[in-house]
């Protein structure tokens, strides 16, 4: 076996994105937390350690990480900056997966930008702080970081099919959609990946985790310890201390566990809880640890 082939099996095996040239490890990296923080802004400006942000991405990719989450809106640009610096000129397997549909305001807010000119503009912002001539997918978000919203998008998503054409961007994604959503999407562009709230304790995406797999489509996960209640959040502590482990190193393999086409992208800013992440893809889960983790949800 190769390195890169143990690497892989390290990080809970492959996932090709759908009519891409794109194989990604299933475990890979969220970069929203390399940003700062301003009193109530959060990821906001610069962080307070740089080299420890560019040390967590030098060591992701290091243990096999090749899929990198990311968006110009995370700082704003600060993250993408971090990125490049740490990486540029880039692995030739590394895939980075950007978003667009929202900005920052001055406070720290997250309004909307889903104009034709906006996400042109967020595209190229993408670009330029990345240091690349194309970016491999580019997300449109659409509803808030809970859910979907039911609302028009076909303005962004043809802007998005021109960058296409133009060679800017590769191949498109959606965030925080609905099934409806996604198919009436699918009518205009091929969508290669979904990137969802979900978790072992928000289920509500099951059928349409399971409806992407039949379509060879990846479902990212965000979150996977957001939105537990005290009782369940007690579960997963108890099942986690029976295993001699983290509660999220539990919550990242029942992810694994879940669906084929699930990709994980959990972030931190220290290289040690990066490390606990990364072996959260060699936790074995058992038929009866599994069925208790799924009557959380």
């Amino acid at each position: 076996m190769t390195e890169a082939n143990l690497k892989s099996e390290k990080l809970g095996g492959t996932f090709t994105f759908p009519g891409t040239e794109f194989t990604v490890n299933r475990l890979g990296y969220g970069a929203m937390q390399l940003a700062g923080r301003d009193g109530a802004k959060l990821v906001w400006g610069a962080p307070k350690d740089v080299p420890g942000a560019l040390a967590v991405l030098r060591e992701a990719v290091e243990a096999g990480v090749n899929h990198i989450d990311t968006s110009d809106f995370y700082g704003p640009h600060v993250t993408n900056q971090i990125i490049k610096q740490a990486l540029h000129p880039y692995p030739e397997k590394l895939v980075i997966v950007t978003k667009v549909g929202a900005k920052r305001g001055p406070n720290g807010e997250w309004p909307h930008a889903r104009s034709a000119q906006d996400v042109t503009d967020a595209v190229h912002d993408n670009l330029r702080n990345l240091g690349l001539d194309a970016l491999d997918v580019v997300n449109l978000r659409l509803g808030g970081f809970s859910g979907p919203e039911d609302e028009p998008f076909e303005e962004p998503l043809t802007a998005l099919v021109k960058l296409k054409e133009q060679g800017k961007i590769k191949h498109i994604g959606m965030s925080t959609v609905s099934a409806a959503q996604v198919a009436e999407a699918q009518k205009i562009t091929p969508i290669v990946c979904v990137q969802n709230f979900y978790n072992v304790a928000q289920r509500g995406d099951d059928a349409f985790v399971d409806a992407l797999a039949g379509q060879g489509i990846a479902y990212v996960p965000y979150f996977p310890l957001g939105g537990f209640s005290p009782l369940q959040s007690g579960k997963l502590d108890e099942i986690a201390a029976a295993l001699g482990v983290t509660p999220m190193q539990v919550a990242l393999a029942w992810l694994l566990h879940r669906s084929p086409n699930i990709l994980l992208i959990p972030g931190t800013s220290s290289v040690g809880h990066l490390r606990e992440n990364l072996k959260a893809a060699e936790l074995e889960l058992s038929a009866e640890t599994l069925a208790e983790l799924d009557s959380i949800g």
